[in-house]
């Protein structure tokens, strides 16, 4: 489990999203620092573990991306901001964010997925809360706007991209760029539809159901072909049948919702 050579792991030539940390040093009554190199969705995603990391640890120190930092207060850690001409100096144990499960020996199931608690924003009553942008890492996973047009026919919607939304929704400037905020918006829905991006994890770490669709090769995390994930029991998923093919999964979204 130990690296042969340390000088491979956290390779400063590398960027973040390939670089490993952890060298199978247990984590129990050692202090240890936690690195977020990858997304916001991913440190959302595996944020479920600290707990359990803190109650095996000497100490845990959390090292995030600074936009989220404000959604970690309630946990038993130390949270610093992720600043990358800065970073933390190492600690006795070092672990990559998703590292967590396999450093804790520590199955999804056994981690809750709703971990974060905030008041909801107050919303009219079965409001769905719709995302179809994401980011650069991947732009075909974001969903053409005009097709989820339909749902604004049957039901309120809040748009939960950022910028301004063609769609008739409650807020047509769109989400604001503030993750309390956001996540206020979010516990204040009763569903969440969602592209593969940030906002799907956040619904999941407050515990709200959520319709996910996905490109026709998903990310690692959501595979198999069930409809289900083994992260958030709550959700829904929905694949392209091919690529580019959204028009028959927003079609399937339409009958699910109707149902």
């Amino acid at each position: 489990m130990h690296a042969p050579h340390s000088a491979i792991r956290d390779d400063p030539a590398l960027p973040y999203h390939l670089r490993w940390v952890w060298d199978g040093t247990a984590p129990d009554d050692r202090h240890v620092l936690v690195r977020c190199y990858h997304g916001l969705g991913d440190t959302l995603q595996f944020a479920r573990f600290l707990p359990a990391l803190a109650a095996r640890a000497a100490s845990v120190t959390f090292e995030v991306q600074p936009r989220i930092a404000c959604l970690f207060g309630d946990f038993p850690v130390r949270v610093v901001p992720f600043d990358p001409a800065r970073p933390h100096p190492p600690a006795e144990v070092n672990i990559e964010s998703m590292e967590l499960a396999r450093a804790l020996g520590i199955a999804p199931a056994e981690a809750p997925p709703a971990w974060l608690h905030r008041p909801a924003f107050h919303l009219p009553p079965g409001t769905m809360g719709l995302c179809c942008r994401t980011g650069d890492w991947d732009p075909e996973r974001a969903i053409p706007p005009h097709l989820l047009e339909p749902l604004t026919h049957c039901r309120t919607c809040l748009s939960l991209d950022l910028g301004r939304s063609p769609l008739a929704v409650l807020n047509p400037g769109g989400c604001p760029d503030d993750i309390e905020a956001t996540a206020a918006l979010i516990a204040g829905c009763e569903l969440v539809v969602s592209a593969d991006t940030m906002v799907a994890h956040l619904a999941g770490a407050l515990g709200k159901p959520a319709i996910l669709l996905l490109r026709d090769e998903p990310d690692w995390r959501w595979a198999g072909g069930s409809g289900r994930s083994e992260w958030y029991p709550d959700f829904r998923l929905i694949r392209q049948p091919a690529p580019g093919a959204w028009e028959p999964a927003v079609a399937q979204l339409l009958q699910e919702i109707k149902a």
